[in-house]
């Protein structure tokens, strides 16, 4: 009878006993598999993006989807394949929004005649019920942060709401950058965990 996963790696062995620890809720397994992968992760991140911020987002997002879709993982392929396809596709689905949103809002088009048309940036393409659906997101996002901790609370009001650089948030706060990425992960994940067990009142 063949063992589930005796193909793979001794590597691949290793994090396949780490995923079923976290499965069980072991926090420190999470944390083991993230210190394995989070730096080649963000290269990874950094190649497609090259922008220091949006690799860091783009790594934690994609431990964040990865961690909270676990139970789909398969043992039939080492677990650092399936998280880079994660991260990777996550990473695409980031250029391809970021690009058409520089497109429509920067750039305009060349119509029939050769003639450049802009398109204005400042029309809203929300329909009136989706207005009011992500202004509601946005209030309940808002109250949830307000419940984290002051000092979590201050990182991530800093980041998205007045969206300064982790340098930025870095000088402002007199506080070395390593701590400031490291505590928005903390608040982050905090905010994530909110979310989820109040997703249904949004």
């Amino acid at each position: 009878m063949e063992v589930v996963g005796d193909h793979l790696s001794d590597k691949a062995r290793i994090d396949l006993a780490l995923v079923d620890q976290a499965k069980n809720g072991d926090q420190a397994a999470y944390a083991q598999l993230m210190d394995r992968y989070r730096e080649s992760i963000y290269f990874m991140m950094m190649k497609m993006v090259r922008n220091s911020d949006d690799a860091d987002d783009l790594t934690i997002e994609a431990f964040g989807k990865a961690f909270s879709r676990l139970e789909q993982y398969s043992p039939s392929f080492a677990f650092s394949t399936w998280l880079f396809k994660i991260a990777s596709n996550n990473c695409i689905d980031f250029i391809r929004k970021k690009r058409i949103k520089l497109t429509s809002m920067d750039t305009g088009y060349t119509n029939e005649d050769g003639e450049s048309v802009g398109i204005d940036a400042r029309s809203d393409t929300r329909d009136p019920e989706e207005h009011i659906i992500h202004n509601q997101k946005v209030k309940h996002m808002r109250n949830l942060v307000s419940k984290l901790k002051p000092r979590y609370r201050e990182l991530i009001e800093k980041r998205y709401f007045e969206e300064l650089s982790y340098e930025e948030i870095a000088e402002e706060l007199n506080l070395p950058l390593g701590t400031v990425k490291a505590q928005l992960f903390r608040a982050r994940d905090f905010l994530a965990q909110m979310m989820e067990q109040t997703k249904d009142s949004i």
